[in-house]
């Protein structure tokens, strides 16, 4: 089964890049490319309440997953 994601809902579409983007961040934090700054920076560019709270879900799911602590 295929899904269309340019179909979905805005506020979906934007929870899927704010989880790539966290997903990036933890890998460049475990690849030492980057630094724990670099989260710290795209969560204070987030205004919404929601998003950023999915977004630091997301920044702890990766973490657990790729063994960053």
């Amino acid at each position: 089964m295929s899904i269309n994601l340019s179909l979905l809902p805005a506020d979906e579409k934007n929870k899927i890049e704010l989880d790539k983007q966290a997903s990036f961040l933890v890998w460049k934090l475990r690849e030492a490319k980057g630094g724990p700054e670099e989260i710290t920076e795209q969560l204070n560019r987030i205004t919404d309440e929601q998003e950023r709270i999915w977004f630091e879900q997301c920044i702890e799911k990766y973490k657990r997953v790729m063994g960053v602590f």
